[in-house]
């Protein structure tokens, strides 16, 4: 085994960019941002690759040998076109669940921006999970959500929120100009007042005097802490990203816009588990 970093109890699949929680006989891999069919949107731009389907599955496929899941999670973006599907989504997308299926006894897809007409291109035994999410573990609850769409009332509740959409990176310059781009976990906290206050105000509730968790509580049934958060980056290693140090305060989704998250003294990691250090440094280093 090449080495596990640890995050909040879940483990860095070093050097993947995929997570594994596990608690008793479960075992899941979680892994994010395939964009299977990108390669045609490029062809369109006057830039011709071959297709990467091949290679990410075969990626996947190391790691699964490698971490024995026996269960598998896609947190969205598995497919590229928006709203339609490609001829090369038809060509790639059943043959690579097909694999997987062979080698994991359960795959499940939370459903991203990017995954609309999904359904009739995966095998029936793969199941499909609608944006808000899932929640997994007892002891120790963590909720799974993509990112472009607010998570479910129950996943607010989690101890540990995993998300990813915005495929975090990190730009380094040199004092000659020159710049390198590399993928990167983000570890940070969550407010769970300002989270319920902002999921609250999404649905036009009054707060009046009221704290938020508190009202949250009362109209759910479920109370909401201050979730750590994990961002995972794209298992397609080919795409664009948000260099999350060069960010200058543009970001993506509800949750982060919500302003519930603390990014400046967010923690980054490398691939290969190497800490980095707090945001609010690095944006100040580069």
């Amino acid at each position: 085994m090449r080495g596990v970093g640890v995050i909040n109890g879940l483990k860095l699949c070093i050097p993947y960019p995929a997570l594994l929680f596990e608690e008793a006989s479960e075992r899941i891999l979680i892994v994010a941002d395939f964009h299977i069919g990108f390669e045609h949107e490029l062809a369109e731009s006057g830039i011709c690759i071959p297709s990467q389907t091949p290679k990410m599955l075969s990626r996947l496929l190391s790691v699964i040998d490698e971490y024995k899941p026996n269960v598998l999670v896609f947190l969205g973006d598995v497919k590229q076109a928006i709203p339609k599907i490609s001829l090369e989504e038809w060509r790639d997308i059943p043959g690579f669940f097909e694999s997987l299926l062979k080698v994991v006894e359960s795959i499940l897809v939370v459903v991203g921006n990017h995954d609309g007409d999904l359904e009739p291109l995966i095998p029936s035994q793969v199941r499909i999970v609608p944006s808000g999410g899932m929640l997994v573990g007892g002891k120790r609850r963590v909720g799974l959500f993509h990112g472009h769409a607010w998570p479910s009332q129950d996943l607010l509740a989690a101890d540990v929120l995993v998300m990813s959409h915005i495929h975090p990176v990190m730009r380094i310059y040199d004092k000659y100009g020159f710049s390198i781009v590399r993928q990167v976990w983000v570890k940070a906290r969550c407010d769970g007042g300002v989270l319920a206050g902002a999921y609250l105000k999404r649905l036009k509730v009054k707060l009046g005097s009221v704290s938020p968790r508190e009202v949250f509580r009362e109209k759910f049934g479920c109370s909401v802490s201050d979730p750590e958060l994990i961002i995972v980056p794209a298992f397609n290693d080919l795409l664009g990203g948000l260099a999350v140090n060069r960010a200058g305060g543009r970001l993506i989704g509800p949750v982060l816009r919500s302003g519930c998250v603390d990014l400046g003294s967010s923690e980054l990691y490398f691939l290969d588990g190497s800490y980095i250090g707090a945001l609010g440094r690095v944006q100040s280093s580069f």
